[in-house]
């Protein structure tokens, strides 16, 4: 060989990696909040709980990732949203726990580093951190190179928050006729790509530049809609009203996810039609001749976050909804469940 060999030489460029976390540091500042302490570049991210007036703490945690919806940005090369996808399917997750989002580490690992591409996915990341009123206080970025094809990477997050013992919200006060109400979701957030891509790019041979007269936009725009962070709109309804379960609504569906926070003597009934479905599910469900049995299990169908009340607060809980800007419908109701044997979840 004529000269040493070098870690750039393997494809790793150390330079690169210094450079991309000054970027990060100025992204991250724009997301501190109270308890942040110094600055992204440590070994750990630290975070001070002493600003949090709280007689018994807990802290609720999730890690999660974008998953095949990584794919669309790809073939897009736009990186702006994934980075919102992220936050949101970490920070939701505690939200309807009734945590303050406090903190969020980000992982992304790729092939090669590429400045832009890296910049405005950690962007988007910082996006989401604003919206969910939460710190980006670490991370990592990983280059390397042979393990992911160039101009792909991987996306995971981790998101801590807070919440005071006694206002855990885990479904143990859902009673016979408490409303289900649903919250619109920002369409198809995160979930089902896998099957999204089969039906769009294998089936109907579309580009993400198509124009679908469907939906009014292209492919691309409508696939790449980030997911919504509740976590603000939980925070404001859990100070006025009584909230007495949450359901964050993703893989597996309605049925499945609020199933999931719903006593063993309940069950629960969801009126179809009680709410507005976005065209591209429509539009899926025809092109891929999915049985709607299959659209509820994979998708959220335009519901990304339910609510559980009693029936008394219903309606001024929808009001106050409206009044903040979401679209919510009352969906289904709690009912009992007489016999074992009995289905926990209707569609009627």
């Amino acid at each position: 060989m004529d000269k040493p060999l070098t870690y750039a030489d393997a494809g790793v460029d150390l330079d690169k990696a210094d450079s991309l976390v000054e970027s990060i540091k100025d992204i991250a500042r724009q997301t501190r909040r109270s308890g942040v302490m110094g600055e992204i570049g440590g070994f750990g991210g630290l975070f001070s709980l002493s600003t949090e007036n709280m007689k018994n703490p807990v802290l609720v945690s999730s890690t999660d990732g974008v998953g095949t919806k990584l794919k669309l940005a790809f073939m897009t090369n736009r990186h702006d949203t994934v980075g919102i996808d992220l936050v949101a399917m970490c920070v939701n997750d505690i939200a309807v726990q009734g945590a303050k989002p406090l903190f969020f580490l980000d992982y992304l690992a790729t092939g090669r580093l590429h400045r832009q591409t890296v910049t405005e996915i950690i962007k988007g990341v910082g996006e989401g951190c604003r919206q969910a009123k939460c710190a980006l206080i670490g991370g990592e970025t990983a280059e390397m190179p042979g393990f992911y094809r160039d101009g792909e990477y991987d996306l995971a997050g981790f998101a801590v928050g807070i919440v005071e013992n006694s206002k855990i919200v885990d479904g143990s006060e859902i009673r016979p006729s408490h409303r289900i109400i649903g919250i619109a979701s920002n369409g198809l957030h995160s979930n089902g790509y896998s099957l999204v891509r089969k039906i769009c790019f294998e089936i109907l041979k579309l580009k993400p530049e198509d124009y679908i007269e469907e939906l009014g936009l292209t492919l691309g725009e409508e696939l790449l809609r980030p997911t919504r962070i509740y976590s603000e709109t939980i925070q404001h309804l859990l100070r006025d009203f009584p909230i007495r379960g949450l359901a964050h609504i993703t893989g597996g569906g309605i049925l499945e996810n609020t199933l999931r926070i719903i006593p063993q003597a309940c069950s629960i009934v969801i009126q179809k039609n009680s709410w507005e479905i976005p065209p591209v599910f429509n539009f899926l469900q025809e092109a891929g001749k999915v049985e709607p049995d299959e659209m509820l299990r994979v998708f959220n169908n335009g519901i990304g976050l339910v609510v559980v009340v009693p029936e008394s607060s219903a309606q001024e809980v929808l009001e106050r909804l409206v009044a903040m800007g979401d679209k919510a419908w009352v969906i289904g109701e709690i009912v009992e469940r007489r016999q074992e044997a009995d289905s926990r979840a209707r569609l009627v």
